[in-house]
């Protein structure tokens, strides 16, 4: 991940894009409408019909274009992932990764692992399509919304405790 001059500031994803990234906060609109109405990917039509349906319900055509450019990322990151890790790995971030992340993501995404809900090849997934946002750090309310929608993408539904992690503010939480 690195700025570019040409770019003006946004970044290039992990995986080598090749293109110039810029996401708006609109785009997590538009994936959380995409993960409420289609219980997978394979459910949603193709491009350019869903670009239609996500008109027509309000969306904007570049929200739309960020959020499906976004989502062919998740699948090119899928398919970049090589390599086994050992039991004993670690996951060392780089200073350009902590900065971006942030510590409440990073933190966040070493909970989902420690949880054994979030295995490497979508941990990296995750860092790769965070690393797409441009900014930092990354809020940690739109690090969900990756999380989710890698889930999504692969066509995992993760239990209900990760789904209540990713849904319910932490000041909505009963104690017991």
């Amino acid at each position: 991940m690195g700025k570019s001059p040409d770019c003006q500031g946004s970044f290039f994803s992990v995986s080598g894009a090749a293109e110039c990234l810029r996401y708006s906060e609109l785009m997590f609109d538009v994936l959380v409408y995409l993960y409420e109405n289609y219980w997978r990917p394979d459910a949603c039509p193709d491009h350019d019909q869903l670009t239609r349906k996500l008109s027509s319900v309000g969306f904007e055509s570049d929200e739309i274009q960020e959020a499906l450019s976004w989502l062919d990322g998740v699948a090119t990151a899928a398919q970049s992932y090589v390599g086994e890790q050992g039991e004993f790995s670690l996951r060392v971030y780089s200073p350009a990764e902590q900065e971006h992340l942030g510590e409440d993501s990073i933190g966040f995404i070493s909970f989902l692992e420690m949880a054994g809900v979030l295995p490497p090849p979508m941990r990296e997934m995750v860092i790769d399509r965070a690393s797409a946002i441009p900014g930092g750090p990354l809020d940690l309310e739109d690090l969900k919304i990756i999380v989710l929608m890698v889930f999504w993408s692969l066509g995992e539904e993760p239990d209900a405790l990760i789904l209540d992690e990713l849904f319910v503010d932490v000041e909505d939480r009963l104690i017991h």
